[in-house]
């Protein structure tokens, strides 16, 4: 577990959990320095010794329960299995009022995710999911890149370009218990990260030309 020296206890619980051989194999980095989203990634990447990475967001938005779903499609034979919400049973947060996704994070979420796939490969439908399983293997090929949550767009872009196995499984987006999101709680922050996610769309498009007429990411 990557944990960037959060003020809510995450290390220490952790930390006893290693310390008392509750959960083998756990592991725990707690980083000071150099914070951030795909930093925090390649981070834990490097600790993993397997050769199957999982990741998701912390808040259990994402439900574990889902992990074996994704893992069962790489035994398969797929190289990548991506949780999303936009095809036939995903969908977003769920729960009681005021828990729920509000109208206006649905749908510019969707309309993002909409133009994203217009300029990019529409085939692939959850470019913000942030919800995988990959082959190590993979990933010392493809890098991650970005900041935030573009970084997920860079990666499946460069992943389907080099015609790795990819299949999208559905999962049910739930609320949060506690915390917020870092993507925005208002209209203006959705537009900030949703410009900036569009920004590196554009420049991902120029990279998808390149490499089918000259075969170089």
């Amino acid at each position: 577990m990557v944990d960037d020296n959060s003020p809510d206890g995450t290390s220490q619980i952790v930390q006893g959990l290693i310390d008392s051989s509750a959960v083998p194999g756990l592991k725990l980095l707690t980083r000071i320095h150099k914070r951030g989203l795909t930093n925090s990634l390649r981070d834990g990447i490097a600790l993993v010794s397997g050769d199957v990475v999982v990741w998701m967001d912390c808040d259990f938005s994402m439900p574990p329960k889902d992990i074996p779903r994704l893992l069962e499609k790489l035994a398969e034979g797929y190289d990548v299995a991506v949780g999303s919400r936009f095809i036939k049973g995903g969908s977003f947060k769920r729960g009681t009022a005021g828990t729920e996704d509000s109208w206006l994070a649905v749908l510019l979420s969707r309309m993002m995710n909409v133009v994203i796939r217009f300029i990019l490969i529409p085939s692939f439908r959850d470019y913000t999911s942030g919800f995988i399983a990959i082959k190590k293997s993979v990933l010392d090929k493809v890098p991650l890149k970005g900041d935030y949550g573009e970084y997920f767009i860079d990666l499946m872009v460069r992943i389907l370009l080099l015609n790795y196995k990819v299949i999208e499984i559905p999962y049910v987006c739930l609320p949060r218990a506690k915390g917020y999101s870092k993507t925005g709680s208002n209209l203006m922050d959705y537009m900030k990260r949703g410009s900036n996610y569009i920004w590196v769309s554009f420049k991902l498009f120029w990279v998808k030309l390149r490499y089918k007429l000259f075969h170089v990411l």
